[in-house]
């Protein structure tokens, strides 16, 4: 059996250094002695952000050939989509922390996707958009409030 445990979360993102800036400088997030020139590890409440050129990361997991193709569609609008694929979230102790977080993220150069605003599952919540187009929510749930320590606690 699998054991049930996230360790990393790669983002792939288009330029390694102002992605860094973003979440290091701008969120104010302290990456771990164990980054390199080509990869960022940001030590989380239990798992690890990374992030990774996007270009490398299609490379490691595919191999070449595919990192090849990939950048040329990358090259035409074809590549881009406005759905996404997963989302990340932050979440909170209180509803007013949720659009000071959101204005926090936007001084440090996100986007706003959209403002904190109460939603239908009880709780509030807003997105907004990294330098690379990544969403990030962020919520306060009050049927799930966050330990002393930040951690998310859900039953299984």
């Amino acid at each position: 059996m699998m054991e049930q445990r996230l360790s990393i979360i790669t983002l792939g993102v288009a330029d390694l250094a102002p992605a860094r800036r973003f979440y290091t400088e701008g969120l104010g997030w302290r990456a771990s002695a164990q980054s390199q020139k080509t990869i960022v590890f940001i030590p989380l409440n239990g798992f690890v952000l990374s992030l990774y050129e996007r270009s490398a990361l299609v490379e490691d997991a595919f191999g070449k050939e595919a990192a090849q193709k990939h950048r040329a569609a990358a090259e035409s609008a074809a590549a881009d989509s406005a759905a996404p694929n997963f989302t990340l979230a932050h979440n909170v102790r209180t509803v007013e922390e949720v659009a000071q977080t959101l204005q926090f993220a936007q001084k440090a150069g996100a986007k706003l996707i959209k403002k904190a605003q109460k939603v239908f599952w009880g709780g509030t919540s807003g997105y907004f958009a990294d330098l690379d187009g990544f969403l990030w929510e962020v919520a306060h749930n009050p049927h799930a409030p966050l330990a002393a320590n930040g951690d998310l606690r859900m039953d299984v």
